[in-house]
């Protein structure tokens, strides 16, 4: 253990990867609006442990979303947001509540198989070219918030509905980090009135979501530059892998 950096047990180059892993999703989430929720866990949780991967996932999150939201301000239609929120939060609370019982080894395998699902998941629903309506909007909204309120990386159904809802680019993201923020938030009260969110792991993920701002003004600059099919491609690579890395957790 490094003597000179001790946060909730975690060394000078555990956080070092953390952080630049963290900042490398960032960017990546700033150009797609989801990446960082699905990818990080599975870093995040060899340090922390299982149980308090997702509470210091919301603390970083609501960081990372937040600059979201700044950078892409002017492309944020409020009437949408609002409904997506009055779906969402109150989910988001059910999906907290029902995290704080689940035992470690369930976690890790809920979150397995959600990583390893959640990569077919994207490409079907990318391929269904549907058109979504604001009722069926704010039922996927309230389905995010159930399974974001017990997760990381959920932030893909509320994309995918967006974009079948015929919301692309900056208003996606933007739409999709002011959910996301708000949900993280809530998420945060929820895991520290439960005792799962201790001082040393807020902090910790306070650090690794200031890691995160400075990948949403690269992912800013490089928005209308930068095709997408490469990253994802490696993002999904990622996901796989963390998902099989939770799934081992599980069931050793």
């Amino acid at each position: 253990m490094d003597p000179v950096f001790h946060v909730a047990d975690v060394g000078l180059w555990d956080f070092a990867m953390v952080a630049g892993i963290a900042f490398v999703m960032s960017i990546i989430g700033g150009l797609s609006g989801f990446g960082i929720g699905l990818v990080l866990p599975a870093f995040i949780a060899p340090v922390v442990g299982v149980v308090s991967a997702i509470p210091v996932m919301a603390v970083a999150m609501t960081f990372a979303n937040a600059s979201r939201v700044w950078v892409y301000r002017r492309a944020l239609s409020l009437p949408l947001a609002g409904l997506l929120l009055a779906m969402a939060l109150p989910m988001a609370f059910i999906g907290a509540v029902i995290y704080t019982r689940l035992p470690p080894r369930i976690i890790a395998g809920v979150l397995g198989v959600f990583l390893l699902a959640s990569v077919p998941l994207r490409r079907v629903l990318e391929k269904q070219r549907f058109t979504l309506g604001r009722p069926g909007l704010a039922a996927v909204a309230a389905g995010f918030g159930l399974f974001t309120g017990g997760m990381s990386g959920t932030g893909l159904f509320l994309a995918s509905g967006l974009m079948a809802a015929g919301i692309h680019g900056a208003a996606l993201v933007v739409t999709d980090a002011v959910v996301s923020t708000s949900v993280n938030l809530l998420k945060v009260a929820v895991f520290g009135g439960y005792a799962l969110l201790t001082p040393d792991l807020v902090l910790l993920g306070v650090l690794i979501g200031l890691c995160t701002v400075p990948g949403a003004f690269v992912a800013h600059r490089l928005m209308d530059r930068l095709p997408l099919k490469l990253h994802i491609r490696l993002m999904e690579a990622l996901i796989l892998g963390g998902g099989l890395s939770f799934l081992w957790q599980a069931l050793r």
